[in-house]
């Protein structure tokens, strides 16, 4: 590392909107980057023991996230994008230093097109109004998917109307309307209207591979690490030499489309069927040996493979399918984490699979939050 990087890991970050309390999401913000990365560490050491760790992971501090979640609040003609406050009224962050600069310019074209298709936040306390999302995702190539979470259908044909206004704008390949009627802290609803001709935005990512992201699939917020997620996972694989893989909890196919190759079959689950055509069109584009079935990954017991991928939601993947997995034929497992206490909790319950090495990943930046990926084998 050079004196000027050096320097840049040991400054803390600053940012407007915490230095002023309206906003203090970023609970690491004021710890230098080095030191957010040892507390990290330090929290996986403390919790997982040694395994084999590798150096970790690190990101950019800022311009990282390829997703914005913004609530929406204020009034039509003066609309917020950002956050609630405890008084549930809504906060600006259009400026926020994490999203990518192509996503902070879109947010101030977004909160434009709220005034000019009068698109009425929705307003929590007396449970009035329309709009009370937009969620915006930027692929690496600069392409977006932009999607409006409301109440009810009545502002539909009013987007519909002003639509173009919005595509000239902005590079926009997919848009949607999300219906979400409850009163309740749910970001979205069940039912999706995509209203552009394009229904999937691709991500072309720099392993080679180019997924697929319907409005309601998900993928890292931070392209860059989850990039590397894969490609350390790819060359993890090279070690093994697996003829199958299962990829449990696939999602979108990430883990299963990096590591399907000559000679070898990737098969993946995953219990959203948007995700699993998703995952299809992504491996005929890629021309790679994957196929995925909808199913939900914890109720799978045939486990018979030279290499299972497990990527669980926060809650881990549960007794059920760690004691499968304790007494299955798999030889080999990579255990893709976002919370490890439920990785420390799952690893217990599988004796007979020893951790040989293990990687903290930094998806998310000045928070307490973090990926880890173990590579396990059967002695």
């Amino acid at each position: 590392m050079d004196g000027l990087a050096a320097r840049l890991t040991r400054a803390p970050l600053h940012c407007d909107y915490y230095d002023a309390g309206r906003c203090r999401s970023c609970t690491l913000l004021p710890l230098p980057y080095d030191e957010q990365l040892a507390r990290k560490q330090q929290h996986c050491v403390d919790l997982l023991g040694d395994l084999g760790w590798l150096p970790p992971v690190t990101s950019p501090r800022e311009r990282f996230r390829n997703k914005a979640k913004l609530v929406v609040g204020g009034t039509v003609d003066e609309p917020t994008l950002g956050i609630l406050d405890e008084h549930r009224s809504g906060v600006d962050l259009r400026d926020c230093g994490l999203h990518t600069p192509g996503l902070q310019r879109a947010i101030g074209v977004l909160a434009g097109f709220v005034t000019l298709a009068a698109l009425a936040p929705y307003d929590v306390p007396t449970r009035r109004g329309e709009l009370k999302h937009i969620i915006a995702t930027e692929s690496p190539d600069g392409e977006l998917m932009v999607r409006f979470v409301l109440r009810s259908r009545e502002a539909i044909p009013r987007i519909r109307k002003h639509l173009n206004v919005l595509l000239d704008a902005l590079p926009i390949r997919v848009l949607s309307v999300n219906l979400q009627p409850a009163h309740a802290a749910i970001l979205e609803g069940e039912e999706e209207i995509v209203l552009t001709d394009a229904a999937m935005l691709p991500m072309r990512l720099s392993t080679g591979i180019t997924l697929q992201l319907r409005p309601q699939s998900f993928f890292q917020t931070n392209t860059g690490v989850a990039t590397t997620l894969y490609a350390t996972a790819r060359a993890w694989a090279v070690d093994i030499e697996p003829k199958r893989v299962l990829d449990l909890y696939c999602g979108v196919g990430g883990f299963a489309l990096h590591l399907a190759g000559p000679g070898r079959e990737a098969v993946g689950v995953e219990v959203s069927e948007q995700a699993v055509e998703s995952a299809r069109t992504a491996a005929v584009e890629a021309g790679v040996d994957a196929r995925f079935e909808a199913a939900d990954a914890t109720a799978v017991r045939e486990l018979r493979a030279d290499l299972v991928v497990v990527n669980p939601p926060r809650r881990g993947i549960g007794p059920d399918l760690a004691g499968a997995l304790e007494t299955g034929g798999a030889t080999n497992v990579l255990y893709s984490s976002c919370r490890a206490e439920t990785l420390a909790r799952d690893l217990a319950a599988m004796p007979s699979l020893h951790p040989t090495r293990a990687v903290l990943l930094d998806m998310f930046p000045n928070t307490d939050h973090y990926e880890v990926l173990v590579q396990l084998h059967r002695r």
